[in-house]
């Protein structure tokens, strides 16, 4: 985890994309503005919780990472090919 001391007025550039800027700061709580590209979901923590759990419940079910991959991509496709006669097996 990077730890950045900022004052009020003072920016961090993340990406090249996404700007926070410290707005204002009371006492425990600090106010800050995010800039960033409208495809980017921002979400409070207890939020992006809340959402992670309801999306759980709503699918139990949900299949493992392997198996969603092998529906994907057939699983012969992942066996290596031999490579071309005479070549490498990046066909240079």
């Amino acid at each position: 985890m990077l730890v950045l001391t900022r004052k009020t007025g003072q920016k961090l550039i993340i990406g090249g994309g996404i700007e926070i800027k410290i707005l204002e700061t009371h006492g425990d709580s600090v106010k800050i503005g995010i800039e960033a590209p409208k495809d980017v979901p921002i979400y409070r923590e207890e939020l992006y919780l809340e959402i992670c759990n309801a999306n759980r419940q709503q699918a139990p079910g949900r299949l493992a990472v392997d198996e969603a991959m092998a529906l994907v991509i057939p699983p012969a496709a992942l066996i290596p090919q031999e490579p071309p006669a005479g070549g490498s097996p990046l066909g240079l």
